[in-house]
């Protein structure tokens, strides 16, 4: 495994111990950078870490005042980090997330992946995270990292010579300004620089979107008593866990649980939802279930609920969509709290403690590539020469806004076989015509029974183009050019070095 103890971190270590209360230097004012990273979520944040650890000068511009994304701002997901392994028990993807997944373990900040008997069998393994202090941790590797971050600012425009992309342009309380770059990588999670700079894009009809939601997170549980009704009507949920099993083994497994937070998640609450229903109590928008949100420093667990606020029909590039969808979102919030204080056993003393500081954009632009990651790639367990990581995910699973919350797409649903994973190739991120830009996050090329929207993939193209752009640096090349077989080769070696699984598993 890679030492992430970096020589940068070292230095930072050394400059704190020798003045623990000091502020941090200021960094300089400069309009010139190698690599420039638009958007600060965790594709940006992985990608802005791993081009400054390749030797380049890095700026990082973030709309909010915060960093992290779908992780601690429009999240937390309460599937951080989830499917790191595949159905197999194989870790299939580390690297920057291993990294911080293990920081934040010392720190006393997150759990061991639960490679638990009841999620046994399954790639749906949580190596949970408490998303508050990793947003804390994400500012403190910036600064030891020497990322050059600006904050509360929009970028609006690409600057262009021909095809290539030479810069961008910035909106703030300075007014518009103009950035220059060798390399810019597009993770604003929705394609809107990618859009700017000319690049070709698929976006679905708007109701074949999946809706968009808003999350909240409640404490107060009465764990005792929601674990002894859930162990005495196993029934009432979805059994996770070794699809080989029949259901009666897995809700023996449930029967003997001893700890709630093995759960990791939890869907169902059948009766109750019906119940809750007819009375007028819950919408039609979601069905009744929530992750849990571990506080490991002081042992508690909060219930995390990710999709009980979804509104369908809405184009995440429609600003009068979002502004309604977060107004209707929040309405459904109000809706679910309420009903699971007075339905489910344990939360009648629950409250909620925070919501979600904007929409979780789930369906977006996907802007194409000179790879176009496709289904059968999933299916047929795909390697390709260009590898920057591996995925266990399964193709062709959507969510929807109605009770059953999750469901099969039109495109049909397919996994690795032999409960392997497949590979991710560096084309994903290089959009076609346009020069010196690379896509990270969840809007890389790929069809949409394949969109690489979830946490852990955003993180592994983000550390991937972070590294890619910082080689193009120093090489000489573009982002394009990179493509040769003898370039991809030293991009792996750097990957590697950096903990990234390119090989030697299912």
């Amino acid at each position: 495994m890679a030492d992430y103890y970096s020589e940068k971190r070292r230095e930072y270590d050394a400059r704190v111990a020798a003045d623990p209360m000091g502020p941090l230097p200021r960094p300089e004012r400069s309009y010139k950078y190698d690599v420039i990273v638009c958007g600060g979520g965790t594709s940006g944040i992985a990608a802005a870490v791993a081009a400054a650890r390749g030797g380049a000068k890095v700026l990082l511009i973030e709309r909010n005042g915060s960093i992290g994304g779908q992780m601690n701002v429009s999240g937390p997901p309460g599937f951080s980090y989830a499917y790191l392994y595949n159905a197999r028990g194989e870790r299939v993807i580390d690297g920057f997330i291993g990294e911080t997944h293990r920081r934040l373990m010392e720190m006393g900040h997150a759990r061991p992946s639960d490679l638990n008997e009841y999620r046994s069998g399954s790639d749906y393994v949580f190596s949970y995270v408490d998303p508050e202090w990793w947003g804390l941790l994400m500012f403190q590797i910036m600064a030891e990292e020497g990322v050059t971050l600006l904050l509360h600012s929009l970028v609006v425009d690409v600057i262009k010579n021909g095809d290539n992309v030479v810069g961008v342009v910035v909106e703030n309380a300075e007014g518009r300004v103009n950035f220059e770059a060798k390399v810019v990588i597009e993770c604003t999670g929705e394609g809107d620089i990618a859009v700017r700079a000319g690049c070709e894009y698929e976006l679905l009809p708007r109701d074949d979107c999946e809706p968009q939601s808003v999350c909240f997170t409640m404490d107060g549980v009465d764990w005792d008593e929601f674990l002894a009704y859930v162990k005495a009507h196993p029934d009432q949920i979805d059994p996770r866990g070794n699809p080989e099993r029949s259901k009666e083994e897995r809700y023996e497994i449930i029967r003997n649980i001893k700890d709630v937070g093995e759960f990791c998640e939890i869907m169902g609450f059948y009766n109750f939802l019906k119940i809750a229903k007819a009375n007028k109590e819950w919408h039609d928008f979601a069905g009744m279930g929530f992750f849990f949100a571990p506080r490991p420093d002081v042992g508690r667990y909060q219930a995390h609920f990710q999709h009980s606020a979804q509104v369908p029909g809405i184009w995440s590039c429609d600003p009068w969509d979002l502004s309604y969808a977060e107004q209707e979102a929040r309405r459904q919030c109000v809706i679910a709290a309420n009903g699971f204080k007075k339905y489910i056993p344990g939360f009648k003393n629950a409250y909620i403690t925070r919501v979600g500081v904007e929409l979780r954009l789930r369906e977006g632009r996907r802007i194409m590539g000179d790879y176009v990651l496709k289904r059968d790639d999933v299916a047929n367990g795909q390697r390709f020469y260009d590898c920057i990581g591996k995925n266990t995910f399964a193709a062709g699973a959507v969510h929807v806004a109605n009770a059953n919350t999750l469901a099969v797409g039109k495109y049909g649903y397919a996994s690795p076989p032999d409960k392997g994973s497949y590979d991710m190739p560096y084309r994903i991120m290089v959009p076609r015509k346009v020069e010196n830009l690379l896509i990270a996050g969840k809007h890389v090329s790929a069809e949409r029974a394949t969109y690489q929207r979830f946490l852990q993939e955003t993180m592994v193209t983000g550390q991937a183009a972070g590294a890619a752009a910082a080689l193009c640096v120093k090489l000489g090349v573009t982002p394009r050019q990179l493509e040769a077989e003898e370039y991809i080769k030293e991009l792996q070696n750097i990957l590697r070095s950096q903990g990234v699984i390119l090989e030697g598993v299912h």
